[in-house]
Order: C-alpha cells, then structure tokens, then sequence
C-alpha cells in the first residue's frame, strides 16, 4: 500500500509514478512529484519504480497573480 496525497492506493510490483498518475487520472500538464520526500523529474516518471509503502506527493504548479 503507498499513498498518494494522503490517499491510500493498492501497491503493485513495478510500480512507476507514470502509472500512479494514471490510475489517479492526474492529467494536469504542470506537476511536481516527490516519493518519500524526493523530487522526481518528469524525465524519470516512466522508469522511477515507487517503493511498496511510499509516500507520494502530487502537486499542481499553477500560475497566477
């Protein structure tokens, strides 16, 4: 099990942050993810594997005045 904004999601081997995302259907093109309090880069989102009880940060940059 890992979570994801405070949300508890079922872990499976292998597991990347490209799948998380898409389970959760996070769609927003401006994110920032960390897993256990590390940034991962959009670059490594298809190959970064989350450990079996991570905590996953998502978070939306937005712009704004």
């Amino acid at each position: 099990m890992i979570t994801v904004n405070g949300e508890k999601v079922e872990w499976r081997e292998g597991m990347t942050i490209r799948d998380i995302l898409e389970e959760m259907k996070y769609t927003f093109p401006m994110l920032v993810i960390s897993v256990n309090g590390e940034v991962v880069l959009r670059d490594r989102w298809d190959e970064f594997q989350v450990p079996d009880g991570a905590k996953v940060k998502v978070i939306h940059m937005m712009a704004g005045g």
